[in-house]
Parts: structure tokens; C-alpha cells; sequence
């Protein structure tokens, strides 16, 4: 069974995303974690709270957002119905990322699904700061489903990959989403330099690790990593990418270079990234 975290706000953005985790795990065993976090001051500026206590505010609060999140399990329920699932609540005054971080470790948390803002422009962000922040903080696979995006069956996966680092989590990881729903892996270098000695013993071990699996192989070339793997997405009708992280790794330097100094690239795509495990994580 996977312990799967669905981050909320109550937004339409954040509802959407967990449509998409209840539809991606239909027919496996899963228990979500629905969680709000909240801090009062920033919660309610209304005249209705202005003459609380500090201690009053944060139960007032905490009071309302027991409310919705009840409302929206209920309704997930009703409009799901199904039984493989398990459908939990939490409600904290707390950071978002800090409250995910305990949760990670109190309820051994394979997985964290949250929607985030889609960019308007061909060459705009389209990880949200706290997705973004998540990645960076959190050590379990955070899967990104940009706002709107209307659920389907992800029958073509695309791994995007330099080869750098492969170990077992990650050929785990990859064989588990791509027999959840029989999809076609394709495993994507974009040629940038020559492959090293350990690049070359990395593809050899995947390839030889999906030989019984339908798996396609490609390489292309482009010093622009960002455009070259959206053009592969969009040419190869793409319905999840999946990436490594690994602080200053390849996936870094995609996505967190400054905003100032390069705007990265947007995907309308859900966009699963899988952190490489710290030996020491105060998780």
C-alpha cells in the first residue's frame, strides 16, 4: 500500500491535483494524507477575527479549515467510491514544507502529489515556489500537475536523464509507474557532450534493466536541455515526465538558476521528480 501526501489550499489548482492521484491510483491500495497547513495572521484579515486573542485566532482558524477539509473528503469519497482507497485528513498550524517533512517521517510517506500554477508563456516558470520548495526540502518523489490539466491515463512516460546517477530507487521507481497502467517508458539523453565512463555503465545497466520491458532509447541534441525535452514531449505525445534531483545535478541546473538571470521552460505535462536519497535527512 503507498502513503500518498495531497497538499491543499482549497484552491481549484490543488483540488485538480488530487482528482489526478485518486484517477493515477484507481486500482491500487493507496491511503491519502489530505493536508492543509495554516497560519492564522495570513489566513483571515477580516473584522471578524480582529479582536481575537493569538491562542483564539489559531483555533478559530483551525476550526474553519476542519470544515472544508472534511467537506472535501466527503465529496472525494462520494465521487470516487472507491474501496482500495483510504482517505484521511490533516490540519496544522504550520509551514507547509515543515509539516511535510513530519508527516514524511510519522507516516513512512512514499510519494507527494500537489498541483501547481501553469505558466501563460512558451518560456515561464511552471513550478510554483512552494512545488519548487518541496522538491528541494522534501526527500520523497514530489509529482507536479500543472493547473487544469485534465486527468489521462499516462500511457507514454518519458525519463529525461544524463546518466549521471542511477541506483535501485530510481529503476524501482520507474518499473512501478510504468506497469501501474502498461505504459511505454522512453528514456531520453539529450546530447550535450560525450558520456563518460560511469554515463556509459549507467545506460548500459537501464538498458539491460528494461530489456524485457517496452522501453525506446533516444538521444538528441541541443544545448538547450529545457527546449529539447519539450519538443520531445510535445513530438511524442508525452503524458508524464519523470527526472532525477540531485543538489548541482542535472535536474538543478534546469530548474533553479535564478529567475533574474533565466526564465526556465513550462510543461502542460504532470512532471514527477525523484530526489536523490542524503545519507542524513531531518526529515
Amino acid at each position: 500500500m503507498k502513503s500518498i501526501i495531497l497538499p491543499t489550499d482549497f484552491s481549484e489548482n490543488s483540488i485538480n491535483a488530487i482528482r489526478y492521484a485518486l484517477h493515477l491510483f484507481k486500482d491500487y491500495k493507496c491511503t491519502f494524507y489530505l493536508l492543509h497547513t495554516f497560519t492564522p495572521t495570513a489566513y483571515h484579515s477580516g473584522k471578524a477575527f480582529h479582536n481575537f486573542t493569538a491562542l483564539e485566532l489559531v483555533h478559530a482558524t483551525r476550526d474553519v479549515a476542519v470544515e472544508k477539509i472534511k467537506e472535501l473528503r466527503d465529496t472525494l469519497k462520494t465521487e470516487f467510491k472507491n474501496p482500495k482507497h483510504r482517505l484521511k485528513w490533516v490540519v496544522d498550524f504550520n509551514l507547509l514544507i515543515s509539516k511535510i517533512r513530519s508527516l514524511v517521517k510519522e507516516k513512512n510517506i512514499d510519494l507527494i502529489i500537489m498541483g501547481t500554477q501553469g505558466a501563460t508563456g512558451a518560456r515561464e516558470i511552471f513550478l510554483g515556489t512552494q512545488t519548487m520548495y518541496t522538491i528541494k526540502k522534501v526527500n520523497r518523489p514530489v509529482l507536479a500537475v500543472p493547473s487544469g490539466y485534465v486527468y489521462k491515463k499516462p500511457e507514454e512516460v518519458l525519463f529525461a536523464t544524463d546518466y549521471k546517477i542511477l541506483r535501485e530507487e530510481e529503476l524501482l521507481f520507474l518499473e512501478f509507474f510504468t506497469r501501474l497502467h502498461s505504459s511505454r517508458l522512453h528514456v531520453l539523453n539529450v546530447y550535450t557532450e560525450n558520456l563518460d565512463e560511469q554515463q556509459r555503465a549507467n545506460r548500459k545497466r537501464l538498458s539491460e534493466f528494461l530489456k524485457d520491458k517496452e522501453a525506446v532509447f533516444h538521444i538528441t541534441e541541443g544545448k538547450d536541455i529545457p527546449e529539447a525535452i519539450e519538443n520531445f514531449q510535445k513530438e511524442n505525445n508525452i503524458d508524464l515526465i519523470i527526472m532525477v534531483h540531485k543538489k548541482h545535478g542535472f535536474f538543478e541546473n534546469i530548474l533553479f538558476k535564478p529567475v533574474i538571470n533565466e526564465l526556465v521552460y513550462h510543461t502542460n505535462t504532470p512532471f514527477m521528480v525523484i530526489p536523490v536519497r542524503e545519507k542524513k535527512e531531518g526529515e
